[in-house]
């Protein structure tokens, strides 16, 4: 089974390369899908002073995505671009690790609300979905805590989405946890500034504590 592996746009560019040099660590297939960090993060504060309509921001931001997922694939031989599901399998028997530049398909299927509470988590959320994947989100934080406060012995190991939605502040966006619910699909968060606890949650040795989030 593949894992779509999230990484997130706070992440580049620096943790973002370590975790793609990291990833070659990994025996079992992966598929990478990038955060628009602060490209996308420019367009928000450029909407908030002049109120660009959603449809502009929501495909504005998904072209974030393709920047960042570029860059990163530029400085990782191991890493090659596809830009659709069928390409997949394909990298991966070459032995090349695929990272999906979302934009082609989500013209395609244009399936996910325009609005900012769909980010780069949804959209994942909706490729593991299509490939019965499983998915990993790596952000700046270990996960989600007790409270929404940050101490490393507050983090909730196991939540279901339906609880997600009471709370307030998340690292990951609002509409995910309706997404997991809907597909019934499970998702894990973990810090990928730390790499060690990236490979934790790949290899399953629950060495550190990270959240899964349970959707069924």
């Amino acid at each position: 089974m593949t894992t779509v592996i999230k990484i997130g746009g706070s992440l580049f560019p620096k943790y973002s390369h370590l975790i793609c040099e990291k990833l070659k660590e990994i025996d079992e297939d992966i598929l990478i899908i990038s955060g628009g960090g602060e490209f996308a993060n420019t367009i928000r504060r450029y909407n908030k002073k002049y109120h660009y309509s959603d449809d502009a921001n929501h495909w504005a931001a998904i072209n974030c995505m393709d920047i960042t997922g570029r860059l990163l694939a530029d400085k990782h031989e191991h890493i090659k671009i596809v830009t659709s599901l069928n390409e997949i399998k394909k990298v991966q028997k070459e032995g090349y690790i695929p990272l999906l530049l979302v934009s082609d398909m989500l013209h395609e299927h244009d399936i996910l609300k325009h609005s900012w509470e769909v980010t780069s988590d949804s959209i994942s959320v909706w490729v593991a979905h299509i490939l019965n994947a499983k998915l990993l989100i790596l952000t700046n934080v270990d996960g989600i805590y007790i409270g929404n406060i940050s101490p490393k012995n507050n983090i909730i190991e196991n939540i279901y989405a339906k609880k997600l939605l009471l709370l307030n502040k998340l690292p990951v966006d609002k509409c995910l946890p309706k997404l997991l619910i809907k597909y019934h699909l499970n998702c894990s968060i973990t810090n990928g500034k730390q790499l060690d606890r990236v490979l934790s949650v790949m290899n399953n040795d629950n060495k550190f504590k990270y959240t899964k989030i349970i959707g069924e």
